[in-house]
C-alpha cells in the first residue's frame, strides 16, 4: 500500500508542476492538497518515529584525520587503477600509503598526499584504458619503437627495465606487456 501512496503522491506532484491553478479543476487542487498534506505527514512521522535519513557524507569516525577521504576508498581506487598489478602488490601499495596517512607526523600535508596519489592512480587507469584500445597493429608498431628506443639505455637500466616487464609491473595492459617483452628479448 505504501508503495502505491508514494507513486500516486509522485504523480500527483508531477502533475501539479505541469497544470497551472487557474486552469486546474476545483476538485484537482483539493487532491493535490490531500496528497501534499499525506506526503508532509508521512515525512513528520518518519522524523518522529527517529527514522534517519540517509548519510550522503563519509563515516567521519573511519576517514582519515583532517580529510573525508576513507580507507576504503583508497583500496577501490588502487584496485580499480592498478588492475595488471597482482592482489598482494595491491595490498602492498594500500599498506604503504595507509601506514603515511596514519602516521601523525604527516597530518599537514594528508590531503595532498591523498589528492596527488590519486591524480596518479587515475592518470595511470587512463593511461591502460588508452592502450587497451589500440588496435593489435598500433601495439606493434609501439612494441617496435620500443625496441628501438632500449637501445639507448645503459645496462643498468636494461636489466631494471626487463625485471619490470617479466613482472608485469608496467602499467600496460597484458597484451602489449608480451610484445613489448618479445620487442626487449629480441634486442
Amino acid at each position: 500500500m505504501g508503495r502505491f501512496l508514494r507513486r500516486g503522491v509522485l504523480f500527483t506532484l508531477l502533475f501539479a508542476g505541469a497544470v497551472t491553478p487557474a486552469a486546474a479543476d476545483p476538485i484537482l487542487l483539493f487532491l493535490i492538497g490531500i496528497a501534499r498534506e499525506m506526503a508532509v505527514s508521512h515525512v513528520g512521522k518518519s522524523l518522529v518515529a527517529g527514522a534517519r535519513a540517509p548519510e550522503i557524507g563519509p563515516d567521519m569516525a573511519r576517514v582519515y584525520p583532517g580529510t573525508s577521504v576513507e580507507p576504503d576508498y583508497l583500496r577501490r581506487l588502487i584496485d580499480d587503477s592498478f588492475l595488471y598489478l597482482g592482489d598482494a602488490q595491491r595490498k602492498e601499495i594500500f599498506d604503504s600509503l595507509h601506514e603515511a596517512l596514519s602516521n601523525p607526523k604527516n597530518a599537514a600535508v594528508r590531503g595532498a598526499m591523498i589528492q596527488y596519489f590519486a591524480e596518479k592512480a587515475l592518470t595511470v587507469r587512463a593511461a591502460q584504458v588508452k592502450l587497451s584500445q589500440l588496435s593489435w597493429r598500433e601495439k606493434e608498431i609501439l612494441a617496435d619503437d620500443f625496441r628501438k628506443e632500449i637501445t639507448a639505455l645503459s645496462a643498468e637500466e636494461r636489466t631494471e627495465l626487463g625485471e619490470l616487464l617479466r613482472g608485469g609491473l608496467l602499467p600496460v595492459p597484458t597484451d602489449l606487456n608480451q610484445l613489448l617483452l618479445t620487442a626487449f628479448d629480441a634486442r
